[in-house]
């Protein structure tokens, strides 16, 4: 099989880092872009802020000058934050659009124009189940998973006529570090909202730590990356494929009850 040219937003860690070694185990040409270097050195990595839109184009211009071609994009990156709505302030859910939305726009408009004179590339968006089942005290995390949703899903009737295909792919809670670096806003912040929040926080961290491993949401994102004609979405592990499926039929209500039983909420 040829080798791929890859590039990863996000792999420094999780399951960006779990998806480029097993691309590296395959003998593919894998870019990681991010502030913070892939610890994997058989990874190029490429200093990229994804808040600044520049870091982003200079990294898929110096990979294609390198090696002449881009046949994959995965961008991984992203943040999550523990706020109620009414008390967020704007510099933490704007900033939060930055690195899981934003950024991943900005990465898909820099490799279209390639794989576009290739007339081949595969696009996955790591997205979450939270896009399609609210995670109760993180509304900007599932808002902007849910967007990923959705730009996959009209990307591919812009760009399927080119050979390119988009995909998000949504793992349920996955044990990396990603659950310690979450912001939580303090007591003092979250006001009348403190305690349940705080209950949500718990479960929540108790559904990633004891969830899906790296590597399995790993083989999700190269499995869907090398399908002829890839899903626009695609849930990661059999529990999380059946939640998705049955979210498109439960009520409203029941949806609602159900996630509340999740997060020890009344």
């Amino acid at each position: 099989m040829k080798k791929r040219v890859v590039f990863i937003i996000g792999a420094s860690s999780g399951i960006g880092l779990a998806t480029a070694k097993k691309l590296c185990d395959e003998g593919n040409i894998v870019y990681c872009g991010s502030r913070t270097p892939c610890p994997d050195e058989r990874v190029t990595s490429l200093c990229v802020n994804v808040t600044d839109e520049k870091t982003v184009f200079d990294a898929v211009t110096r990979i294609t000058e390198e090696t002449g071609r881009i046949e994959q994009l995965i961008y991984s990156a992203g943040c999550s934050m523990a706020a109620p709505v009414e008390f967020a302030e704007e510099k933490d859910y704007r900033y939060l659009f930055d690195v899981n939305y934003f950024g991943a726009l900005a990465a898909i408009r820099a490799v279209l124009p390639h794989m576009r004179k290739q007339a081949y590339g595969r696009i996955a968006l790591v997205s979450s189940m939270g896009g399609v089942l609210p995670i109760a005290y993180d509304a900007f995390y599932s808002s902007s998973k849910a967007a990923l949703i959705m730009l996959a899903k009209e990307l591919n009737m812009e760009v399927a006529p080119f050979g390119i295909n988009a995909s998000a792919v949504l793992p349920g809670g996955t044990a990396t570090r990603f659950t310690f670096k979450r912001k939580v806003y303090p007591e003092e912040k979250a006001g009348v909202y403190a305690a349940d929040m705080d209950k949500s926080v718990g479960s929540l961290a108790g559904m990633e730590q004891g969830g899906m491993d790296a590597d399995e949401v790993a083989d999700t994102i190269i499995k869907t990356l090398l399908s002829d004609n890839p899903p626009a979405v695609v849930a990661s592990g059999l529990a999380n494929k059946a939640y998705y499926l049955t979210q498109k039929i439960l009520p409203e209500k029941l949806t609602r009850h159900f996630v509340n039983d999740k997060y020890n909420l009344s």
